[in-house]
C-alpha cells in the first residue's frame, strides 16, 4: 500500500494553490528542472531540510542544508552532477518541500528522523539503526562516572535489564557530532577530573588503598577515587560542577582558553595554539545538541518493553480470545486548526513495523479533531470495511472517550467492523474500550499499558513531524 501522497487541495472556489506544479508530462525535462531551479533560488537563506517528491507526492529523497537555496538549487543547475546514484532522481522529481530549522544541528536531527521514518528510495545514509550519542553522568554511584553512549536508557535490548548505574542518571543530548563530543570530554576531564572507567568503586572498601590507579591519575586528568585519593563528598562536588558547566554557556572557560591560545600564538608556539583552537571548537559544539524531551530518537529513548509479555497482558486486559499480533495507532496533529494532518503507525508482534506507517493530509476539516479522526479512519480502513483486506487486531486512537466515539462513528458507515477499537487518554492514562461504559485503569508498570503508550507516542511523534513540514512550508511560502 503506497504512502498517502500530498496532492494539492482545491480552495472553496475549486482553484489550486498558486505554487502547484504543472501536471506531470506537460513540460519537458529542461523546463521542469528550470522551474525547480527558480523555486529553489527563492528559498530563504537559512538552515533546513528539503524533501524531493515525484508527481504523486511520494518523497524520493531527504537532505539537509546550511543554506537552503544554495544546496537545493545545486541539484537543478544544467551542470549539476549529483552522482550516478542520485542522477535517476532528476528524471522523476516533480516538486520539493522544505522544513526550515533554527540551526544546522537541528537540520541534521530533522534529516535523520525523516529518513528513518519515510525511508526514501534515493537515500543511502542514515537508513540504518545507528543513532546520535548522548553524554551521561551517573548519579547513584558513590563516585559518579561520565560516559558517552548511544543507549541513554541503559537497557539491554536482549534481556530488558537496566544497568544499575544508569538509574537516575543525568543525560544530555543527543549530540550531532560524536567526534567533537568525545574530544570535548577529554578536554573537560582535565578541568573537572572525573572518572570515565567502568570500575565499581565503593566508598570505604579496604581494597581501594592498595589499588594502583591508571595513567589518567598520573597525568592529572582524574582524582583516582579507585585508590582512595579523594573523598566521596569532594569528588561529587567536582562532578556537580561539571553538570552545572554543561547546563551553562561555558563562556568563562572559553575566554580563558582563547586568551591562552592568543598567547601561545604570540610566543610562536603554533602547535599549542592550534591544539587550543581545536579544543575550543569541540567545547562550542557541546551546544549542538537537543533534548530527549524533543523525541528525535525514540528508538533509543523509550525503555525496553518485552513484546510477548506485553501482548499477552493486553490480550487479558481487553478480554480477547485471539492472540494479539497487529496493533495500529491513529493520531491527529495541528496548530490552532492550521495544517491538520493524521498519522497511522503499525506494530507487529509488539515492534514497530515502519513499512506500514502512513501519513494523511486532512482535506475536509480544519480545527476539528473528531472530524479529522473520522476522515483518517474512513480513508485508512475503507478496503478492510469492504472485505478486501484484514483489519489489525487492535486499533488504538490517541485521545479520550470523544476520540473513540468519533472513530466508531466512521466504522458504522462500513460493511465490516474491526475486532477491537480502543483509545488511550494522556495524563490519566485511561484505556477506553468499545462497548464498555467505564474506562480501564492499569498500573503504570503494566506491560500492556506500556505497549499502548509506545504505540500512542509513536503515532503522535509521526504526526507531529509531518505537521511541522507542512506548517513550515506554508510559512516559507508566505
Amino acid at each position: 500500500m503506497p504512502d498517502d501522497p500530498d496532492h494539492p487541495i482545491d480552495d472553496e472556489d475549486g482553484f489550486l494553490p498558486a505554487d502547484t506544479p504543472p501536471a506531470w508530462g506537460s513540460e519537458s525535462r529542461e523546463d521542469r528542472l528550470a522551474r525547480l531551479l527558480r523555486k529553489a533560488r527563492d528559498l530563504p537563506p537559512v538552515p533546513g531540510v528539503y524533501l524531493m517528491k515525484d508527481h504523486t507526492g511520494v518523497v524520493l529523497y531527504v537532505g539537509k542544508a546550511s543554506k537552503l537555496p544554495d544546496r537545493v538549487s545545486s541539484y537543478f543547475v544544467p551542470s549539476a552532477d549529483p552522482g550516478y546514484r542520485k542522477l535517476p532522481m532528476l528524471d522523476t522529481v516533480h516538486d520539493f518541500d522544505v522544513l526550515v530549522c533554527e540551526s544546522e544541528w537541528e537540520a541534521l536531527l530533522a534529516e535523520n528522523r525523516l529518513i528513518k521514518d519515510i525511508k526514501p528510495r534515493f537515500n543511502e545514509r542514515l537508513v540504518d539503526d545507528k543513532t546520535f550519542p548522548y553524554l551521561v553522568v551517573t548519579q547513584r554511584e558513590d563516585f559518579p562516572r561520565v560516559l558517552v553512549t548511544r543507549n541513554p536508557s541503559g537497557i539491554d535490548p536482549k534481556t530488558g535489564a537496566q544497568e544499575p548505574e544508569m538509574r537516575g542518571a543525568r543525560v544530555f543530548g543527543p549530540f550531532t557530532n560524536a567526534g567533537a563530543l568525545r574530544e570535548a570530554v577529554q578536554v573537560l576531564q582535565r578541568a573537572f577530573k572525573f572518572r570515565t572507567c567502568k570500575l565499581d568503586i565503593v566508598e570505604g572498601d579496604p581494597k581501594n588503598r592498595h589499588f594502583r590507579p591508571c595513567l589518567l591519575y598520573a597525568i592529572g586528568q582524574c582524582t583516582a577515587p579507585c585508590a582512595d585519593k579523594i573523598a566521596k563528598d569532594a569528588y561529587r562536588e567536582d562532578t556537580d560542577h561539571f553538570v552545572r558547566f554543561l547546563s551553562t554557556k561555558r563562556s568563562q572557560m572559553l575566554r580563558e582558553m582563547q586568551a591562552e591560545m592568543k598567547q601561545a600564538a604570540a610566543d610562536q608556539r603554533f602547535e599549542a595554539a592550534a591544539s587550543l583552537r581545536d579544543q575550543i571548537r569541540a567545547i562550542r559544539k557541546l551546544d549542538e545538541r537537543s533534548d530527549r524531551r524533543a523525541g528525535w530518537q525514540p528508538e533509543t529513548e523509550i525503555g525496553h518493553i518485552d513484546p510477548a509479555k506485553s501482548l499477552r497482558s493486553l490480550q487479558r486486559t481487553l478480554g480477547l480470545d485471539q492472540q494479539v499480533r497487529c496493533i495500529e495507532g491513529i493520531d491527529i496533529a495541528h496548530l490552532q486548526g492550521g495544517e491538520t494532518v493524521g498519522s497511522k503507525v503499525c506494530f507487529v508482534d509488539g515492534r514497530a513495523f515502519k513499512n506500514e506507517y502512513r501519513r494523511f493530509r486532512i482535506r475536509t476539516v480544519a480545527n476539528d479533531d473528531y472530524a479529522a479522526i473520522r476522515e483518517v479512519v474512513s480513508r485508512r480502513y475503507r478496503e478492510a470495511g469492504e472485505g478486501h483486506e484484514l483489519y489489525p487486531d487492535i486499533i488504538l486512537i490517541d485521545g479520550g472517550l470523544g476520540q473513540l466515539h468519533a472513530a466508531l462513528e466512521a466504522f458504522e458507515s462500513l460493511d465490516l467492523r474491526p475486532p477491537m477499537v480502543i483509545s488511550l487518554a494522556k495524563k490519566e492514562e485511561l484505556i477506553y474500550v468499545q462497548d464498555r461504559k467505564e474506562p480501564i485503569r492499569l498500573g503504570r508498570d503494566n506491560p500492556g499499558l506500556r505497549l499502548c503508550q509506545q504505540v500512542r507516542d509513536e503515532a503522535h511523534r509521526f504526526a507531529q513531524h509531518y505537521h511541522h513540514v507542512l506548517r513550515r512550508k506554508r510559512t516559507v511560502g508566505e
